[in-house]
């Protein structure tokens, strides 16, 4: 069956409270039960690794911004193509919720594509989907859903929290690209400190660093973050980190861009920001599509594929 946007969007903006808590459990067995290889995809804990064929769109932050994720996915024809091909695929670099109007209704729409595209969708952890003790604020997701569902909303809640801890930390498409959703951190060494970057939370920093830090021009290493959480870190780190995982480009949200994008670090770093409107006062929103058979040597020659509005 063909994915049926507008029909997606008028379930996201109606769905009852059970209606809505089924989607968010079937995504989360569907994500529980991914493992090593699905589809074109091969997986270790919650790091994803992808061949460098095919096309992929990928979109930053969203924030509660429905009316831009409708816009991208209507733009780029990212379903359509989807239906068509199994070597095309749509990554999120998470922040789905909280600052916008529309969170849940953004959190639907995404689980309903993921599990429509089960095997070519992959849903990554911003820090607004992260643990408890390092979760973004304001976090007003809670209250958009109390206001949606009454009394019911705190088990909702409960579902989604869930769901989050199986969001992906890290996608790396083989010698070209690793996306995270803030930055690398310096305790990372091999694949499996990134993959299991949740199970080692808090003894390690890593899931903190990656959820939350942000590149600096003015500093070498890393530096405690205004944020209160992750770090700032220097272009030494980029090089370090991309070396590791033998890629040239770190493709990263997390941080409001004018232009909805914005290139750091010599030209290693790719920042997507993919909603508008208060309280951002950006004025495009911006998504990538990659053909991904085509090598880039830095961010810069991205920029043709960079999709502003």
């Amino acid at each position: 069956m063909k994915a049926d946007l507008s029909q997606i969007v008028k379930e996201a903006m109606e769905a009852p409270l059970d209606g809505f808590n089924k989607t968010v459990e079937d995504t989360t067995r569907l994500l529980q039960d991914e493992n090593a290889k699905v589809g074109n995809l091969e997986i270790i804990g919650r790091f994803v690794r992808m061949e460098p064929s095919g096309e992929v769109v990928i979109i930053g932050d969203l924030h509660g911004d429905l009316e831009s994720l409708v816009h991208i996915l209507q733009e780029s024809n990212v379903l359509q193509k989807m239906e068509k091909s199994d070597s095309v695929h749509l990554v999120f670099l998470g922040d789905y919720e909280d600052r916008g109007a529309f969170s849940s209704e953004v959190i639907y729409t995404v689980l309903k594509l993921k599990l429509h595209f089960p095997s070519q969708v992959i849903l990554m952890r911003g820090n607004h989907e992260g643990p408890k003790d390092i979760l973004a604020y304001p976090h007003d997701l809670p209250s958009q859903l109390e206001y949606r569902f009454g009394k019911d909303w705190t088990a909702t809640y409960d579902r989604i929290s869930e769901l989050f801890r199986y969001l992906y930390t890290s996608v790396l498409i083989r010698s070209r690209i690793l996306m995270v959703h803030g930055g690398p951190s310096l305790q990372v060494q091999t694949v499996e400190d990134l993959a299991y970057a949740h199970a080692s939370h808090p003894k390690t920093s890593i899931l903190e660093d990656i959820l939350w830090s942000d590149p600096s021009d003015s500093i070498r290493g890393v530096y405690p973050s205004p944020r209160g959480a992750g770090k700032l870190f220097g272009k030494d780190v980029t090089a370090r980190f991309l070396k590791i995982f033998q890629v040239k480009i770190l493709v990263r949200g997390h941080e409001s861009c004018n232009d909805g994008f914005k290139i750091d670090h010599d030209d290693r770093i790719l920042t997507l920001f993919s909603r508008k409107g208060p309280p951002y006062a950006n004025v495009h929103g911006a998504y990538l599509d990659l053909v991904l058979s085509e090598e880039f040597q830095d961010a810069t020659h991205m920029i043709p594929y960079v999709h502003e509005f």
